[in-house]
């Protein structure tokens, strides 16, 4: 019988340091663990933390056998961990910004709960987020029962950074907005496959948005905002993420890197209630402002 785990504290685990994960979870324990273990196997960014915040009905996700283990993995190869539970649960903007607020890293890694990351990948985007100087490079997740759907319509989307990335304002309707298009199913494994990148290297292409493994730079992220906006919207809103994106993109730019080692587990999502786009609240509050 395993014993019990021990969360941490958020005194101790924030501290400064190169690299922090933060990882928002509710209700899915193998997920979770799938996503710790990819977390596990990285390797040439020693000392990255993480921070775990639990939404669960029931008991954390992280008390589950196999994820607690992998918390004691990670911290056996010399990666700081702390546990939370974030609770009465006010949206995904708040959890966010309640995960945030825990780091005091240098560069923060936004990780969904059902994503697995394969060895090589924090190092890669590391090394774009400093090669770069920009606000954000991420990794789009790739969806492989769709490794098969290929969908040459959506690769005209794809268009590389020819330098360092520029501040841009991106606002719907825009051909820019499309960008988009390139990483649902697995159109960016297709498009990663026709380049045919020796091993080691990268490029980085633009984007209007990144979900699931988004790499900040922490103190740009905060001046743009963060995700205070979180404030300002409902309990069941979606799209946090693409708010808080658009806003570091408008003060210091960013970019999608590939190839991504992103895996989406393609688990059903358990957030079912998104009444309210949020960067459709914050994009109408900043237009209002002008």
């Amino acid at each position: 019988m395993t014993r019990p785990l021990d969360p941490g504290t958020p005194g101790q685990f924030r501290q400064c340091r190169r690299l922090d994960v933060l990882i928002p979870t509710r209700n899915r324990p193998a997920e979770l663990a799938v996503t710790l273990s990819g977390l596990a196997a990285q390797e040439g960014v020693p000392g990255f933390g993480v921070v775990v915040s639990d939404q669960s009905d029931g008991e954390p996700a992280y008390a589950h056998p196999a994820a607690a283990t992998m918390v004691r993995a990670l911290r056996h190869r010399g990666h700081p961990v702390l546990l939370t539970r974030r609770l009465p649960r006010r949206g995904l903007a708040e959890h966010r910004c309640y995960l945030l607020a825990q780091s005091a890293a240098d560069a923060v890694l936004c990780l969904d709960d059902d994503v697995w990351l394969e060895p090589g990948t924090l190092s890669r985007l590391m090394t774009a987020l400093d090669e770069l100087g920009c606000g954000f490079v991420g990794n789009a997740v790739h969806g492989l029962s769709y490794a098969d759907d290929v969908r040459p319509e959506t690769h005209q989307h794809y268009e590389e950074w020819a330098g360092r990335p520029v501040p841009e304002r991106i606002m719907p309707g825009t051909p820019e907005w499309h960008r988009a298009s390139i990483h649902p199913a697995a159109n960016l494994l297709h498009v990663t496959e026709k380049l045919n990148l020796p091993p080691g290297q990268w490029r980085a292409y633009k984007v209007s948005w990144i979900g699931g493994c988004v790499l900040y730079d922490r103190t740009k992220l905060v001046e743009s905002g963060g995700f205070d906006f979180w404030e300002r919207l409902p309990d069941r809103h979606q799209g946090e993420d693409v708010a808080a994106q658009l806003a570091v993109l408008e003060r210091h730019g960013g970019a999608g890197v590939l190839p991504s080692g992103a895996y989406h587990l393609e688990s059903p999502t358990t957030v079912t209630e998104r009444d309210v786009e949020a960067w459709e609240v914050v994009l109408s509050e900043s237009t209002a402002e002008v």
